[in-house]
């Protein structure tokens, strides 16, 4: 290679994109050190003979490029005279703010009826709301006596909630515009309006702060009083329970005040209320997240202020692995074809762990570093396995590809506050297709924000 040529490098292009008309020829071609993510984006478009140019992201050796092939070279004491392997994958477009709707009180949890439309949110005023994308409230949920920690959708007639009042709630709902699943439905149960209690589902010993739905009908629940519980929505499958035997028993230490608000939300004497198919107790300290796994139900996964992860059998109702870290963990998230759990921490970071690698040896594969504060609530892309959000007291919400350590995009709250340089807290995030990423904290608002058309590097 002459001096003149060691202005550029061999390139060879390649994606692992199942579109085929994203395929581009495999002969390597030079290109210009001097390019970062713009410039070699520009040649893949010119390679594909695209129409209108596509925003590509760039990985040699499975980590994101994030300077010039130039400074690539030098940091990696390679010469221009190596070839590279530079695999192009599509660009997360930045999240833009969408919309903010104004709520009663701190918004603590969310999820997304994609059959209707609708986010669902829970609120420390103790009241559930599903909202349209204008943010008119479409349905309130009341019954809860503390906080709601917890939603989670389960179809068009099911929706389950947990909160401070130490119970997890199954509710019924609907949309008329959907075919109804196949569901326990008896006539009892249709006489109960759309909009209330179907039961009331009961057995842990302080507040719920979890909740996780899997596709076999199961609802996992993360508890302060260190235990997970293991319920289902069709509550005729658990044991029925007295509701006055809590209150009436001398031997519990619950507060005079407690009971009465206990007896007040007994005055429907019609509600059903269930045990737990069964408590799963192991942790030390506060469980903060459950999740089903994604590729086999009969799995859960805990993370708790007690610094471990575990792994249960849920059909034998046994811990069968602990994972310790150095750190608090409050938050979790699975990212199931990459067989990889994100756990959010005290430590300000998010940790990627394996969950199949021996308890011996190092648990922690890869850390995102960048907030400022707890890592409250994860989700994960719903177009790209690699792509996680997070939400954290620190008062953003970032977007991470976790083939790099730093922090793709922040998210700020859009709101007086910020301009004040005061961060509310962050509590609760959800990515969802069609909506965008969706948060909601302190500040008692619920923000959307979602990738535009605009490509900027």
């Amino acid at each position: 290679m002459s001096s003149e040529d060691k202005s550029q490098v061999k390139v060879r292009f390649f994606t692992r994109e199942k579109d085929e008309s994203l395929h581009v020829q495999d002969a390597p071609i030079f290109a210009p050190i001097s390019l970062k993510r713009y410039g070699l984006s520009e040649i893949v478009n010119h390679l594909l003979g695209s129409e209108k140019p596509i925003p590509f992201d760039f990985l040699i050796g499975g980590q994101l490029l994030r300077t010039s092939l130039d400074e690539y070279l030098v940091k990696h004491g390679l010469s221009s005279e190596s070839s590279l392997d530079v695999e192009y994958t599509r660009a997360i477009l930045p999240p833009s703010y969408l919309a903010s709707f104004n709520n009663e009180d701190w918004v603590s949890s969310l999820d997304v009826d994609k059959g209707s439309n609708y986010i669902v949110s829970g609120s420390y005023d103790g009241v559930v709301r599903t909202w349209d994308m204008s943010g008119k409230i479409k349905k309130q949920y009341g019954g809860h006596s503390g906080a709601i920690r917890a939603v989670k959708v389960v179809s068009n007639t099911r929706l389950v909630t947990a909160g401070n009042d130490r119970t997890v709630r199954l509710w019924k709902t609907q949309n008329e515009d959907l075919k109804q699943p196949e569901i326990d439905e008896t006539d009892e149960d249709a006489k109960v309006e759309d909009g209330k209690t179907l039961a009331i589902l009961e057995g842990h010993k302080a507040p719920i702060v979890s909740v996780d739905v899997s596709d076999n009908a199961r609802i996992l629940s993360a508890s302060y009083d260190n235990s997970i519980g293991f319920w289902s929505t069709i509550y005729k499958e658990m044991t029925v329970v007295d509701p006055m035997e809590e209150i009436n028993n001398k031997d519990n230490k619950i507060s005079t005040a407690a009971k009465k608000r206990r007896r007040l939300t007994l005055k429907d004497g019609t509600i059903r209320r269930r045990a737990p198919l069964a408590l799963l107790e192991s942790h030390s300290a506060p469980v903060e997240a459950v999740a089903f796994d994604l590729n086999d139900n009969t799995v859960g996964y805990s993370v708790s202020q007690d610094h471990s992860i575990k792994t249960w059998d849920l059909v034998m109702s046994r811990c069968v692995d602990t994972k310790t870290t150095s750190y608090s963990l409050l938050s979790m998230v699975q990212l199931p074809t990459l067989n990889l759990l994100a756990c959010g921490s005290s430590a300000r970071h998010i940790t990627l762990h394996d969950p199949r690698v021996d308890s011996s040896s190092k648990i922690t594969q890869q850390q995102l570093v960048g907030h400022k504060n707890f890592v409250v609530s994860l989700d994960t892309c719903p177009e790209n396995e690699y792509i996680i959000c997070s939400g954290s007291h620190d008062g953003t919400v970032k977007v991470w590809d976790i083939r790099s350590q730093d922090a793709m995009y922040t998210i700020t709250r859009e709101d007086e506050n910020v301009k004040k340089g005061i961060n509310d807290k962050v509590f609760a995030t959800t990515w969802a297709k069609d909506f965008g990423i969706i948060s909601g904290g302190q500040d008692k608002k619920i923000q959307i924000n979602k990738g535009d058309n605009i490509f900027k590097v």
